[in-house]
């Protein structure tokens, strides 16, 4: 959600913003804009919709300049235009400055400047930051011939008076090499070059330019110039900071012959979970090993109730963990929205542990909900995807998924790789409890088989392209399982609205009948999750009820069923496996579903409509 670049070195910064810019389009945005300073002013050039028409606007001849700012907007004040995409300038063009983040505040600080004098071209709350940072230049002291300290306090002076969320990289017309990243909330990476220095949202579009990353903390600002950079707090002066190695693979965010990244992630699932597992499973003990949890066993023993929160398919993923948690280790188990837990004062028992869930790391809903738990004194953890995010140091310690880059909108590898996480943390708690050492053996050798289970999962791709042209024009779809393909059918609902655009929702299979069932008719199909199970014949009733209506059914279900077959009209074959793994292993034939449908359909799937992979704004 929002893209922020930044350069100041030797070297021609266009380059660098066009291509990072690229490498940030899965976060979702709806216009971008690049600001290169050439000489001795700003050049900027703005277009609304895709990069692509970005780099037209530019041209065959790049702005030649060594200090620049790109941006990719995702609208929350105004909409999509050429006035409201950033960069931003602020007073008569001497500073220029990209946003990521909310502002709260932004009209009352607005309305103030308009008395002073300040005109404003957009509807932004971004633009308000900009002439802010110049009307605190006015007021900031001479520095005896170091105009850095001036810039730097005017800034600092500006970001005081913010309350909201935000991720700043500033520059200045009348200083060109010299760049102050900002942040509260909305996450920044520094890339450590030689020479040249970096600022980037995340660290993908720093892959291949440095191999040196320092990640910001919440009021903290960088001071960067071709000959160095420093860290300092907004309050404190100046502070040490961490420089880790950037660990991202290249060719993990290539297509590598897809023709999709949602196609290439849901393939890659087999390895993902794979990664996931790895060095975790413990056959001498018969448990699950985890070294950054941060806790004792005795502290973990001592659990009475956990509470996962998460938003989306994470939150999707979390109702997987309460079967799994609940079944194998029998700790009482709440799953909360992280947008509704924030807001809420629920009574939460002192032997509480809250789990946040999500890929990013960034989600702000996520963040601010284990913050406030974590304020009242309850032990926090954290399941993400990236090293270093928000959430990830936010927390008291946590598991990361090891997935690799996940650039598809839709989540796939990371949902079963926090999935898998889930059933691994299900039988450590179990194992502390009352899961026998030959039943953790088991669980270990079910685990095991996961990898090799969603490969034959992945083997249906044919047939459900099938089913996809069948039902590409349906306007509403259903979704229907039973306990722990419940939350299966919720997450391949959530697929087929994200990125085909059509109606869809899921049930537990019981439920259809108490509502649902009246949206049943010749037009709406209802795809059942019924793999053989203690539930198996009460789903086989369901899904005749359907078929009474004249409901089209699709049917997702072990091989050699000729009872399913005989009822429903197409039949997707998936592995028979554990009932803890099935969602794992059964969400794979609904995501190939979702992406089959939304390309017959012309649709985007990589980056649907008004939706952004980190949403860094509530």
């Amino acid at each position: 959600m929002c893209g922020i670049v930044g350069y100041v070195g030797s070297d021609e910064a266009g380059n660098f913003l066009l291509d990072g810019l690229r490498r940030l389009e899965y976060r979702g945005y709806d216009s971008a804009g690049v600001a290169i300073h050439c000489g001795a002013e700003f050049t900027i050039t703005r277009s609304v919709g895709r990069i692509d028409s970005l780099a037209g606007a530019l041209g065959d001849v790049m702005p030649s300049g060594s200090l620049g700012l790109g941006h990719t907007r995702w609208a929350t004040h105004g909409p999509a235009s050429m006035e409201n995409a950033h960069p931003h300038l602020g007073g008569d063009g001497e500073v220029v400055l990209v946003h990521n983040g909310v502002i709260e505040n932004f009209q009352v600080l607005k309305e103030g400047l308009i008395k002073k004098g300040y005109t404003f071209v957009s509807a932004t709350d971004s633009e308000v930051i900009a002439h802010l940072v110049a009307d605190e230049l006015k007021h900031a002291p001479e520095t005896n011939g170091q105009p850095n300290l001036r810039y730097l306090a005017a800034v600092r002076a500006a970001v005081a008076q913010l309350r909201g969320t935000y991720g700043l990289a500033i520059a200045f017309r009348d200083h060109p090499n010299f760049l102050i990243a900002a942040r509260f909330g909305s996450p920044l990476v520094i890339g450590v070059g030689s020479g040249e220095y970096f600022v980037a949202s995340d660290a993908s579009p720093l892959v291949g330019r440095t191999e040196r990353i320092v990640y910001l903390a919440d009021h903290q600002l960088a001071v960067l110039t071709p000959d160095g950079f420093s860290v300092l707090h907004r309050d404190q002066g100046k502070v040490r900071v961490d420089i880790r190695p950037l660990e991202t693979d290249s060719g993990e965010a290539s297509l590598e012959g897809f023709d999709h990244y949602m196609l290439k992630e849901i393939y890659e699932q087999p390895e993902s979970i794979r990664n996931a597992m790895r060095g975790r499973l413990d056959d001498e003990n018969a448990t699950a090993v985890f070294g950054g949890l941060n806790l004792t066993p005795q502290q973990l023993r001592s659990v009475e109730r956990i509470i996962l929160t998460g938003c989306g398919t994470s939150w999707h993923s979390a109702l997987v963990g309460e079967y799994m948690i609940e079944d194998l280790a029998r700790i009482p188990v709440s799953v909360e929205y992280a947008s509704e837990l924030r807001y809420r004062n629920p009574p939460i028992d002192n032997n509480t542990l809250i789990f946040g869930i999500t890929q990013s790391g960034e989600t702000a809903d996520t963040l601010a909900a284990l913050k406030e738990t974590k304020r009242k004194g309850h032990r926090t953890l954290a399941i993400c995807n990236v090293v270093g995010s928000s959430i990830a140091q936010a927390a008291d310690g946590g598991v990361y998924l090891h997935a690799g880059p996940e650039i598809g909108v839709a989540s796939t590898k990371a949902y079963t790789s926090q999935c898998c996480v889930l059933a691994m943390l299900s039988l450590y708690f179990g194992r502390l409890r009352h899961v026998s050492f030959e039943s953790g053996q088991r669980i270990i050798n079910e685990l095991r088989q996961l990898p090799a289970a969603v490969q034959q999962a992945l083997a249906c791709d044919e047939q459900v392209r099938d089913v996809a042209k069948k039902y590409q024009d349906a306007s509403t779809v259903l979704y229907l399982g039973r306990q722990y393909n419940f939350p299966t059918a919720l997450e391949g609902a959530l697929k087929l609205k994200e990125i085909s655009y059509i109606h869809a929702e899921g049930y537990p299979a019981a439920e259809m009948k108490h509502g649902p069932i009246a949206l049943v008719d010749e037009h709406t199909p209802s795809v059942f999750i019924i793999p053989r199970g203690t539930t198996y014949d009460k789903v086989m009733a369901n899904m005749e009820e359907v078929k009474a209506r004249g409901g089209p059914v699709i049917a997702l279900a072990s091989r050699d069923n000729p009872e399913v077959e005989s009822i429903a009209d197409d039949v997707i074959h998936v592995p028979e496996v554990p009932g803890f793994t099935q969602p794992i292993v059964n969400v794979v034939p609904l995501q190939l579903l979702s992406y089959h449908i939304a390309l017959l359909r012309g649709c985007d799937v990589d980056k649907p409509r008004n939706l952004a992979k980190s949403v860094t704004v509530e």
